[in-house]
This record gives structure tokens, C-alpha cells and sequence, in this order.
């Protein structure tokens, strides 16, 4: 196998980090197992960030992503880590991470957990006619 799952994020400098703009990803194959009976967990993640001087190199990202699959982790736990490894790697701006879990039990669990830089000043939104 060429590639194996890793916790290293690399990151690239932002392109323009004299603008806000929004980097949105959408990562349809999260999985981690259960911790209560390892059976596989499934999620969908939705990252959403304002970078500042870093953005996150997508490769990384994906191995980043792969080396939960065999990790026990309450879906809470792991999308909080999740954040705060992404906000230590790329001390974005804003942050939002928001892991959509398949159900378990009857149950669909959405966690969205948010990283704002306290010197960040969001921009008002643009409402047009």
C-alpha cells in the first residue's frame, strides 16, 4: 500500500489571507467503532473555515481521517478532537466542524463543535433584494 492512515496534517499558506473567505468540505467516508461494541460507526463530516495564514493540505486531511477507523471514540469525543488537532495545525480564524452520524440504535447524532480566534470580527452578512 502506498499511503497509510496518519495523524500528521500538513498545511500550505493561505493563498489570500488579506480576505475572509469560507473553505467548506464535505467528507463522506468517516469511520470510527463504537466503543461500547466496536461495531463500526459511520459519519459524514462537514468542515467549514475561515482560514488565517494556513489552510489544510487535503491528502493529509484524508489520512488524517483514515486513522480513526479502528479507534474506539464516543461520537462527541472524536468530533471535539477532530477540531482541536484542525485548529492546532491551521489556527484558522473560524472553524466548524459538524459530524453527521449514521444511525445507532434508532438514533441519528449530529455534533457540531466551533473554534472562533477571539481577534476575529465575522463580517455581516450580505443580504441582497
Amino acid at each position: 500500500m502506498s499511503t497509510e492512515p496518519s495523524k500528521d496534517l500538513e498545511t500550505f499558506p493561505n493563498p489570500q489571507p488579506e480576505r475572509d473567505y469560507t473553505i467548506r468540505m464535505r467528507i463522506p467516508e468517516f469511520t470510527c467503532l463504537c466503543p461500547k461494541t466496536g461495531q463500526p460507526d459511520f459519519a459524514t463530516l462537514h468542515l467549514e473555515y475561515v482560514a488565517d495564514e494556513l489552510c489544510v493540505e487535503l491528502k493529509s486531511l484524508k489520512l488524517y481521517i483514515w486513522s480513526f477507523r479502528d479507534e474506539g471514540a464516543f461520537h462527541e469525543d472524536v468530533t471535539n478532537r477532530m477540531l482541536g488537532d484542525l485548529v492546532a495545525a491551521t489556527r484558522p480564524r473560524f472553524m466548524r466542524l459538524t459530524a453527521e452520524f449514521n444511525v445507532r440504535g434508532g438514533i441519528y447524532t449530529t455534533v457540531v463543535a466551533e473554534h472562533r480566534d477571539p481577534a476575529w470580527q465575522a463580517p455581516l452578512p450580505v443580504h441582497l433584494p
